[in-house]
């Protein structure tokens, strides 16, 4: 079995020492700075399930608070540039969703074809839509949503050069964050506890170890293709089953030394995107394989009208069977998005997931969102999880469908 956690043991006070040695700059480059740029969003936040608990304590609503900053100043003529992005939430249930976390704190220099981004920041791999397999540079913030799109903001060295034949990105990685989950007053977890300071590492210098990734992309006609490889801690661990001295049962997860090689494709073909992801992973309790592909198809100005209208299909693959991370062992996704192409930007995807082995265990998701003002927009997610199966992840969350409603104010 294998859970979720809170990371409480990330240590600020070092990333920030990393930061701030690395974007030390002259008193001269100080001044060429231009003005700062302030933008940002904050919200509030509802949850509200639509089943009675499955264990005791959990609430059956659920309201927050976030804000989100975020800074910009460029000097050099746009060369170099500073971006500041905090994040932080107010939950009323759940003391491990209240929370800060640095997502960017990046100095950028650019050169005509190469660049380099240092200090904290968050970097996307991928290209399907229902699972993102090679995407391993930034932790999981698993506090904020349950579909794993919300990433920690990563301590990195990462120099990017550009040629004819592609762009070759390398990472230094040397800080790592222990993955968030929800604490015991929350919901979406599992009925046992979990100890957000009794992980446990197979290196012998845990958080403090250094990790290295690279990655080749390019286009080659129609083709994105991408190529990747990464060598340190792993962003899933292991979730281990223990008791303490009173023989009290807790979950303690283990994180192990890992290499993972990944390769992504996208091909654009007229009205069609096809899409895949795939990774070999060695080094955790067992090496395996696993693969997402499929297909979004998009008919503009559906039935005569302004609509836009996406057909998904992805087949998911993981050779793991006992893994509380491994969800698309043999699963099928199916969704629509729809795009109204209003001034409002309004669009909603859908989508359901069924394993192909097991009829009894599904999961089903909603995402709309609308602009109301210029400044004011509104979100509505909703989520829905099927299990009959103990020895399956949606089973701990068979009770957990809730619909998530958000207005949100940008400036």
């Amino acid at each position: 079995m294998t859970v979720t956690v809170y990371a409480g043991r990330a240590n600020p006070v070092r990333r920030l020492s990393l930061v701030a040695a690395a974007l030390g700059f002259s008193a001269g480059a100080m001044a060429d700075m231009s003005d700062i740029d302030i933008s940002g969003s904050a919200g509030v936040e509802t949850r509200y399930f639509l089943q009675d608990a499955a264990y005791p304590g959990q609430p059956r609503s659920q309201a927050s608070v976030f804000l989100e900053p975020e800074m910009y100043t460029e000097w050099n003529d746009g060369i170099d540039s500073i971006l500041f992005k905090p994040f932080a939430r107010l939950d009323q249930e759940d003391e491990q969703r209240t929370h800060f976390d640095l997502r960017e704190l990046m100095w950028m220099h650019a050169a005509d074809n190469w660049e380099t981004r240092v200090g904290v920041s968050k970097v996307f791999w991928g290209q399907t839509e229902s699972i993102h397999l090679v995407d391993i540079i930034n932790q999981t913030d698993m506090v904020e949503n349950i579909d794993g799109e919300d990433k920690l903001g990563q301590p990195m060295i990462n120099l990017n050069v550009f040629g004819d034949w592609g762009t070759l990105s390398g990472f230094v990685l040397p800080y790592f964050r222990e993955r968030t989950f929800p604490g015991e007053d929350g919901r979406l977890r599992p009925p046992v506890e979990i100890r957000e300071n009794s992980a446990l590492y197979e290196s012998d210098d845990e958080q403090n170890h250094v990790d290295f990734a690279l990655r080749w992309q390019r286009s080659l006609g129609d083709w994105e293709i991408g190529l990747s490889y990464f060598d340190g801690t792993t962003r899933e661990p292991e979730l281990l089953q223990a008791t303490d001295g009173n023989s009290t049962p807790f979950i303690q997860p283990y994180y192990a030394q890992i290499e993972q090689y990944g390769v992504d494709l996208l091909k654009v073909q007229g009205a069609w995107l096809l899409k895949f992801e795939g990774i070999y992973r060695a080094g955790q309790s067992e090496d395996f394989a696993a693969a997402v592909a499929g297909f979004e198809r998009t008919s503009v100005g559906v039935f005569g009208t302004s609509y836009d209208l996406g057909v998904l299909m992805e087949y998911q693959y993981d050779e793991r069977e006992d893994n509380f991370f491994a969800t698309g062992q043999n699963d099928l996704m199916l969704g629509l998005r729809w795009v109204w192409n209003d001034i409002d930007g309004t669009e909603i995807l859908s989508g359901f997931i069924q394993d192909l082995d097991e009829s009894d265990t599904y999961s089903a998701f909603v995402e709309a969102s609308s602009r109301m003002t210029d400044n004011w927009r509104w979100k509505m997610d909703a989520y829905f999880f099927s299990s009959d199966q103990t020895d399956d992840t949606f089973y701990y969350m068979r009770r957990d469908d809730h619909v998530q409603v958000a207005l949100e104010y940008y400036f």
